[in-house]
């Protein structure tokens, strides 16, 4: 009967240290899945941040003064401009 007590009494102990182990991974993750979420939060605030830089660099006012100044482009004369128009055959 001492022996069954025993091995009932070793038996506690061992489900007792997996249940605080298993609590412990438990907390562990869920502390790392918070950290990932607060992550992911910040990575949408930066992106969100990039696309108004993007616009802000790829607006029109810009490129052209960059046209101008860097590459030296002009805007051509009024008599040498071709038009094209989108022709529909009259036939």
């Amino acid at each position: 009967m001492v022996r069954f007590n025993i091995l009932l009494l070793v038996a506690a102990v061992i489900c007792s240290l997996s249940v605080v182990t298993s609590q412990h991974k438990a907390r562990k993750l869920f502390q790392a899945l918070e950290s990932e979420q607060e992550r992911a939060k910040q990575l949408e605030v930066e992106f969100g941040q990039l696309q108004l830089e993007l616009q802000t660099w790829a607006t029109s006012p810009r490129i052209e003064k960059i046209a101008r100044e860097k590459l030296r482009m002009r805007t051509p004369e009024t008599d040498k401009m071709i038009t094209a128009t989108a022709g529909v055959s009259s036939r």
